[in-house]
């Protein structure tokens, strides 16, 4: 039983990106009571049959020197390469799609009809 609660996720966040990426944060317990991180990409498979998966552990050691770089390889991108680009797009389309959403959800379908059932689906075959 110990073996199982090693691999507890005691916190977790998930990112949608896209009709097939999602990116799942996973806060997770180690033998000695101490905590990791996992960033995992998960990618819907063209054929629609399953998921390819990468996976990156962060150690509590790496954590300021990760965060540090990733910071400013994204300000390199943001200022230096595409200084022009509107980086808040695909924050205001995502909330666009949530907003549609929740209205097909208030329309009184039931919960079978329509587009939902792939991403019920994707949601269900995420768990692990």
């Amino acid at each position: 039983m110990d073996n199982d609660r090693r691999f507890e996720s005691v916190f977790s966040k998930k990112v949608k990106a896209g009709k097939r990426r999602t990116y799942f944060f996973d806060v997770r317990r180690t033998k000695g009571d101490d905590f990791y991180l996992t960033l995992t990409e998960s990618t819907k498979k063209f054929n629609g049959h399953g998921y390819e998966r990468h996976k990156i552990f962060l150690y509590k050691e790496d954590f300021n020197r990760f965060l540090t770089s990733l910071e400013e390889v994204i300000d390199h991108i943001k200022r230096e390469l595409m200084p022009d680009y509107d980086y808040e797009e695909f924050d205001r389309r995502h909330e666009e799609w949530e907003s549609r959403q929740d209205d097909d959800d208030d329309d009184g379908r039931d919960d079978d009809e329509g587009d939902d059932d792939d991403d019920k689906a994707s949601e269900d075959d995420m768990a692990w």
